[in-house]
Parts: C-alpha cells; structure tokens; sequence
C-alpha cells in the first residue's frame, strides 16, 4: 500500500467513489451508444424541419422547436458529463480521454446543425420577437429566448459560426484537456506525489514542510513551463480572435455578457475590493506576530495557528460536520445534501490520474449532480466539501426548471456553496470556548474568505494583463507572466509577505484561466453577497429561509439583478460591495481584539 493509499484508508475514503451507472453503464452499452445515434439523427432532423422558417413560426410551433432543442441539448449534456466524469478521475488514461474528445466533437457537430436557429431568432424583428415573448405557452421559456437575443451584436454569419464551431473540438477543448493531462500526471519532489498532496503542505504547521513542498511544486511547474505557457498563450489569442470577430469591447465583457452583469457592475465589484487591500496586508502582519516570526514568505500564508487543532478529520466525521451545520439552518438543506453521500455522487479519495481540485457537476436535471473532492482530512477539506455540497444542492433545487432554465448564471452560483461554508464556520465557531483556540478558528476562516474575495479580484488583474499582454505585445514568455503575476499578488499582500522569485511561476497550475477566462471574479460576488445575505437571515430568521430557498431552485430563469429583486440589493452601488468587505473588518478586529 502506497502513501496516497493508505491517506486513503486512514480517513476512510477508498470506497467514497460516484457511481456513473445512473448517467450509463458504461462507453460500450446500448444506452450510451444509442444516445449517441439519437443525437445525430435529431441534430438533422431539427435542422431539416426549421432552418429558414424561424421568423414565420407561431408560438406554439416556436414553443415545439424550443422544447426539442432542449431535449437534444440535454441529451448531449449526459454525454458529455459521463465522458467528463470518466476522464476526470484518470486524466492519464487514453481510452477515457479519447472518449471525451469523441463526445466534444459529436456536440460540436449537432452544435453545428443547429446554430440556424440562434441567428435567425435573433434577425426576427423586435416588434414580433415581443409578441412571441408574451404568448402564455412560451412563458416557460420566455427569459430564455430573451436572453439568446442580448448576443445578437456579437454574432458572425451563418458559415463562419459554423466553421467556428467546427474546429472547437481540435482547439480551446484540446487544448483544456492536454493542461489538464499534463497537470494531473505530473509528479512533484523525491517522493512522486501529486499537486493535491503537495499543496496540502503548505498548510502543514512545520515550517520547513511547508518550505519543501513550495519547492516541489515550484520545481514541478518549471519542468514543464515551455509547456504551459504555450497553452497559455495559445488559449489567449483564440480569446483574442474571437473577441474581435465578435466585437467585443473588452476582455472581459463576453463573460460578463454570459453573466449578465455589465461591465461596469464588475468594475464596481472589483475597485471595491481592491480598495480594501489594506485589510489582507493588516491580518498577515498580525498573523506573523501570532506564529512567531517576523516576517511571512509566500510559503507560510497558510500555516496554521498553533491553537488551532490539527487532528486529522475521517470522512464520516466530515459528513457528520456538514450535515449537522447544514440542519441547524434547514432540515431541507441537510436532507438534500445527505442524498450525495447515500447515492454514491461523490467522489473523494485521492488517486494518480485524478483532476486536482474540487467541483460539483450539474449533469443533467433528469439525473443529478456529483461532486469531485480530492479529501486529505483537513479543516479546510471539510470547508471545502460543505462548499460544493452547496454548489450540488443549488443545483438539485433548480433542476425542475428544465435544463436551459436550471444554469445559474456563475455571478450566483457561488451563492449556495459560500453560504454552505459559511453555516459550517458558524457552527463549529460556536463549540469553541478557548480564545485561542477561537482566534486561530477564525482566522482561518479569514484565509478561506481571502482566498475567495481579494486573491481572486487579484487573480482578475492578472487576467486582465494577461489578455491585454498578448493583445498588444503578441506571444508572452514565461517571465512576462511571472511579472505580471507577481505585481498583481504583490499589490494584494503589500509588505505583509515577502514573495520570493521561485512564487512567479504559480500562475500556471490555475485552471480557471484556461477553461472560464475571466470567472474568478465570481467567487468574490458570491462570498460579498453571501455576506449579505446571511446578515439578512440574522436579521429575519425563519422568514428568511423560505426566499433563500426560492432564489436556489430559481436556478437560471432570470438575470442575476431580478433574482435578487426580493433582497433590495442594488449591484451597482459600491455601499452594497464595502457592507461585505465591512463584515471581513470586523471579523479582523475580532481577531485583532483576543
């Protein structure tokens, strides 16, 4: 038995693995292959009933084509989450991943066939598009179509979305899934281990652990820089070529237009944040004067308070943790959580091959979502599965809106999973009655929110050089990365954390840069909001929970701002963003205060 092995069997995780059976048997069965067949054929078969009659359809024969598009898309999402799903946990595998490029490139193909019906959708008039939009039988779908009509101005011609849409599945996604190969089967330090392993250490209250293992992964990432900064430059300029076929204005604005949040909300979000950098430098200064040293290195950001305990948590203790946090809010909560560890949609022990990292994956509605952890027993493990056990229950709540009407736009979709940490901070917060012991527990909670508000809003500026990097320079080297990563970390810590030069190759792990350019951002809306939100349900209690509950299973069906309608929050008023980032003060001068 090997060291990630018996990790495994220790905290009792070995058997803690999803069952894909409820997607398909298997690659091989009649289910998987038929669904395969199926698709083809309706691809064809829609396209061959309604291209160019778009504009003459009634609602309810708009309403047949919607449903049917739908079913098809739905169809090609099972697929493509098994073919995800099979390939995640062994990226090292060739069958796995030749299957998920098989499946890219069937979704690819029916996306083909069907990419008439956007672009006529969008040329039927105003006028006529709002007669449609008002007819009772197209009510379920109404934000939908209204939604697809905001992309107009950034659409090509028929036969250039087509080619475009032809050559996806040899370029972003290939490209995607070669960093996602290389990352999962590269080993770090003497003893081979993986990226999860390795980054676990640094929360290791040994300093020098902690030390070697910032040595391992620096040294891990260097061995393969020529490698990635490639990807990352050739993921760049396909951005860059399709912002400017698309006219897009800047970077950032085809994910914002997705989230539909304009540009100058994120703008507020962010200036916001970054105006309160001033809080990140004030806790690490602290936190250097809490363990003793005089000065932080990048490598010792994460170390733990001494008081806090670093007992290692098994798996069924962690279940207990959650769902005990999440019933003391809602029995609901726990209940909805508790079937993702009774049904087998959870997969969590450490393994070779396996993706780094954590997720919870929506699938389809007609199955349920899964949820990827790579579990090694921390505290911040436990944060870690509360917080997409969240992402999984959104999920589950707004699966019966269908499947077009159940994606929450990604500005809210941290909201569940943020709040879902936040229930178990307070839970266990509350057990706690040494203040040293209550200091180092909220300090860490401090780190985890860090994490998610200014290293993120951070993580957006080093994006945003990035893309505007390779837009005015051309081909960036690794160095001008490192620059930039650096600055922008830099600006973040202020003099409270020395980075040393080996830390300016860390940008290159992240995969969120490479799969969902410009999402981080996401993660500090999501933690501010939630902020919001839970002073809200301090304020009004039971009451609250009943509006909670609506905006999960409401999933995707409006925009963001409607959605939050029935909380009063107005996302372009800085107040809103400084009452969150106030609430992240004054856990700091709690802190400060013990």
């Amino acid at each position: 038995m090997n060291e990630t092995q018996q990790i495994n069997s220790t905290l009792g995780t070995t058997e803690i693995i999803w069952n894909l059976d409820d997607l398909y048997p298997g690659p091989g069965s009649d289910a998987f292959t038929g669904d395969c067949s199926w698709c083809e054929t309706e691809a064809a078969a829609i396209e061959a009933a309604y291209r160019g009659r778009v504009k003459t359809l009634h609602g309810q024969e708009l309403l047949a084509l919607v449903k049917r598009i739908e079913d098809l898309e739905a169809c090609l999402g099972r697929l493509a989450t098994f073919a995800f799903l099979n390939f995640t946990t062994r990226v090292d595998n060739e069958e796995a991943g030749a299957l998920q490029q098989r499946i890219h490139e069937l979704a690819d193909r029916c996306s083909t066939r069907l990419i008439f019906f956007e672009l006529e959708w969008n040329k039927v008039s105003k006028k006529r598009a709002g007669e449609l939009l008002g007819e009772p039988c197209l009510a379920t779908y109404r934000h939908y179509l209204a939604s697809l009509r905001r992309y107009h101005p950034h659409q090509l011609r028929e036969a250039e979305e087509k080619l475009l849409l032809e050559l996806r599945s040899v370029g972003r996604s290939s490209w995607n899934t070669l960093f996602d190969k290389i990352i999962g089967t590269m080993r770090f330090g003497s003893r081979g281990r993986t990226e999860e392993e390795v980054l676990s250490d640094l929360y290791h209250p040994d300093r020098e652990t902690r030390h070697q293992a910032a040595d391992d992964l620096t040294a891990g990432l260097q061995s393969h820089s020529h490698i990635l900064t490639h990807i990352f430059n050739t993921l760049a300029a396909d951005k860059m070529i399709s912002d400017r076929l698309r006219r897009y204005p800047a970077w950032i604005s085809a994910r914002n237009l997705d989230n539909q949040v304009a540009d100058a909300t994120v703008a507020t979000l962010v200036d916001a944040v970054v105006e309160r950098y001033d809080i990140v430098a004030r806790y690490y200064r602290l936190k250097a004067a809490l363990i003793g040293l005089d000065s932080l290195v990048d490598y010792d950001r994460y170390a733990p308070l001494p008081a806090l305990p670093t007992l290692s948590i098994d798996w069924a203790r962690c279940r207990d943790i959650v769902l005990d946090s999440f019933a003391g809010f809602s029995p609901k909560l726990r209940d909805a959580a508790g079937r993702f560890f009774t049904e087998r949609w959870i997969h969590a022990p450490l393994s070779a091959g396996k993706r780094g990292g954590a997720f919870a994956h929506p699938a389809t509605p007609a199955v349920h979502p899964y949820v990827l952890v790579n579990y090694a027993g921390t505290l911040r493990d436990v944060s870690t599965v509360a917080h997409e056990l969240g992402h999984g229950v959104h999920q589950l709540l707004a699966a019966d809106r269908g499947y077009f009407n159940s994606d929450t736009p990604l500005v809210l979709a941290e909201t569940a999973s943020v709040f879902a940490e936040l229930l178990v901070f307070k839970a266990q917060v509350a057990l706690l009655d040494k203040p040293q012991e209550r200091r180092a527990f909220i300090c860490q909670k401090l780190e985890s929110i860090f994490a998610t508000v200014f290293r993120q809003v951070a993580m957006n500026r080093f994006e945003r050089l990035v893309h505007e990097g390779r837009r005015q320079k051309g081909e960036l080297s690794s160095t001008e990365l490192g620059d930039y990563w650096m600055d922008t970390q830099q600006e973040m810590f202020g003099d409270s954390v020395q980075l040393r030069d080996d830390y300016r190759i860390w940008w290159s792990y992240i995969p969120h840069f490479l799969a969902t350019p410009g999402y981080v951002y996401a993660y500090a809306f999501g933690e501010l909001l939630v902020l919001a939100l839970y002073n809200r349900y301090l304020e009004q209690g039971p009451a609250f929970i009943d509006e909670y509950f609506c905006l999960l299973a409401a999933g995707g069906s409006a925009t963001p701002a409607e959605l939050l309608k029935p909380f009063a929050i107005d996302l372009d008023d800085p107040h809103f963003w400084q009452q969150g980032l106030q609430v992240i003060d004054a856990m700091l001068a709690e802190v400060e205060g013990i």
